[in-house]
């Protein structure tokens, strides 16, 4: 293939605004959580594995935490079982429970696994039992309802949240140049599995690590305000008066929380990026402008 003088140009541009970038990061924790449409697009799929494969060459540890929410629905529907959703999470009893450790520990996992690997990277499968990556406990709902004089409390089942990350095994993955791929399913203290959001644990896994950022893929652009116009900016503050207005809402909920729980707790910065674009990673940590909506610690200075 003959390239051209301008096309020459513009790579070699590319590649000097992404050296520093690349200095920066160099020896430093990404934590990215990897769902939505770049799980289901087979060009976006192999986008996504060959980012975490390049960051890794040039001398960035990613962990990589993956979801499966649709996966998990269209093997319950095979069986014959109904997906129910309270307040966006999945109700989970004990059948539905084995079919999410079998599609997210199992098929899920060992796909993106495989993936990175073809594309030249040294991949390793988890899940949160993995030597007691994640430990766990059920996660009580509480809903307020007018009618009622105390809040109604709600039994999701299997549903988790984490209570405490023991790093040992991803620490000895990042030192044998491996990259962890990890599935969030917690384990309780009397060994029950727990489904956890990937969101959430993709934060509390960027706080623990004390992660130069956290990245989470979406559906949608970044944070937009009511104008539907992409915020690129913000930072804690920000963040807490749009959810007390209502901008913020729903489904972006639990990706907010984990952005503040991660920087709250020493996290550089939190970068919510357009999944459904082809190489986001890469163009979100190694470009000026960036794709999506950086949410910045205000404590340290860059």
């Amino acid at each position: 293939m003959t390239v051209t003088a301008n096309a020459a140009m513009n790579i070699a541009k590319v590649l000097i605004e992404a050296l520093p970038y690349i200095r920066r990061f160099a020896g430093k924790t990404l934590v990215i959580k990897y769902g939505g449409n770049a799980m289901v697009d087979p060009a976006l799929e192999s986008s996504f594995a060959r980012d975490v494969v390049l960051m890794k060459l040039v001398g960035i540890n990613p962990v990589v935490v993956h979801g499966g929410g649709p996966q998990i629905g269209d093997l319950l529907k095979r069986i014959g079982k109904q997906s129910q959703f309270i307040e966006g999470m999945r109700v989970t009893d004990s059948e539905t429970m084995d079919v999410v450790e079998m599609v997210l520990g199992g098929l899920v996992n060992k796909q993106i696994v495989s993936l990175i690997n073809k594309h030249g990277g040294r991949a390793v499968g988890l899940t949160g039992k993995d030597g007691q990556l994640l430990r766990a406990r059920k996660l009580t709902l509480k809903r307020n309802a007018p009618e009622l004089d105390a809040p109604e409390i709600i039994d999701l089942g299997h549903v988790g949240e984490v209570t405490e990350v023991n790093t040992d095994v991803i620490d000895m993955l990042v030192r044998g140049d491996f990259i962890p791929v990890i599935a969030p399913i917690g384990v309780g203290e009397d060994g029950q599995s727990y489904n956890i959001n990937a969101d959430l644990v993709a934060g509390k896994l960027a706080a623990t690590l004390q992660a130069e950022k956290l990245i989470l893929l979406t559906n949608t652009p970044g944070i937009l305000d009511k104008n539907n116009k992409l915020l690129t900016g913000l930072d804690a503050e920000q963040v807490e008066a749009l959810i007390k207005d209502g901008t913020i809402y729903g489904g972006m909920l639990p990706k907010i929380r984990s952005a503040m729980e991660a920087v709250h707790a020493g996290a550089k910065s939190v970068h919510i990026i357009d999944g459904r674009m082809e190489h986001a990673v890469l163009l979100e940590i190694f470009t000026d402008q960036g794709i999506g909506t950086l949410i910045s610690n205000p404590h340290v200075d860059y």
